[in-house]
């Protein structure tokens, strides 16, 4: 029978966007999964707060959602993860002001400042900029942050959620010297321990391709192959 324009869609059709190049699970492998209770580690149950089901549900995805979000558990970083992260040379970082804004800013340094410490752990040296301070200062009252990072090139982005530790130069100093890029100039002021909470593999969709210079050469060398 044929359907009219006014008849909601079912819940159950709808199916996520999701991607194996971007890490995401074959929804179909999701699906046949055994539901389970939702894991604090899960991106899915720090992203989807009682507003963002609410509107899940008036747009008919949240029951595919609610699947998605039990069976979807965060473990740890992987070698994919370390790797991407080991490659990056910027990322952008999300901070909550006492006003109840968000600022939202632009960390960049050599490629690899960004360290590794264990399977849910970074940490990186706060450069010395303009001395506004506006990040550093929202971390005083709310330390919670949100992170994505970007390989344009590549077309993929992971995003995370962290809980932002400052840490003296001084108080760690064999930290300092691990996170410390030597040959890179800069002015150090503190550390950055990022206490990853969960992360997550966003789909290519909507990312425009754009190449470093590096990347750029690489391309003329030989060494890697032109977009298609």
């Amino acid at each position: 029978m044929e359907t009219t324009s006014d008849q909601s869609p079912d819940d159950n059709d709808f199916v996520p966007f999701v991607n194996e190049e971007c890490g995401d699970t074959l929804w179909d492998e999701v699906l046949a999964q055994e539901p389970t209770p939702a894991k604090p580690q899960s991106y899915a149950s720090l992203a989807f707060t009682e507003p963002v089901k609410a509107i899940q549900q008036e747009q008919h995805s949240r029951a595919a959602y609610e699947r998605f979000e039990k069976a979807i558990e965060n473990k740890g970083f992987t070698p994919r993860e370390i790797n991407f992260i080991s490659q990056r040379d910027s990322f952008y970082m999300a901070t909550i002001g006492e006003n109840g804004f968000p600022y939202i800013q632009h960390r960049g340094g050599p490629k690899g400042f960004v360290h590794v410490l264990d399977e849910f752990t970074l940490g990186f040296v706060d450069f010395s900029g303009n001395k506004q301070y506006i990040s550093v200062g929202n971390l005083q009252t709310h330390p919670n942050v949100s992170l994505i990072m970007m390989d344009y090139a590549r077309q993929m982005r992971l995003k995370l959620y962290a809980e932002a530790e400052l840490v003296g130069l001084n108080e760690r100093p064999e930290l300092f010297k691990k996170l410390d890029p030597a040959h890179y100039r800069h002015k150090p002021e503190r550390l950055f321990i990022l206490h990853v909470k969960a992360f997550d593999w966003n789909c290519p969709q909507h990312i425009t391709p754009r190449y470093t210079l590096e990347e750029f050469r690489e391309m003329m060398e030989g060494k890697r192959d032109f977009p298609t």
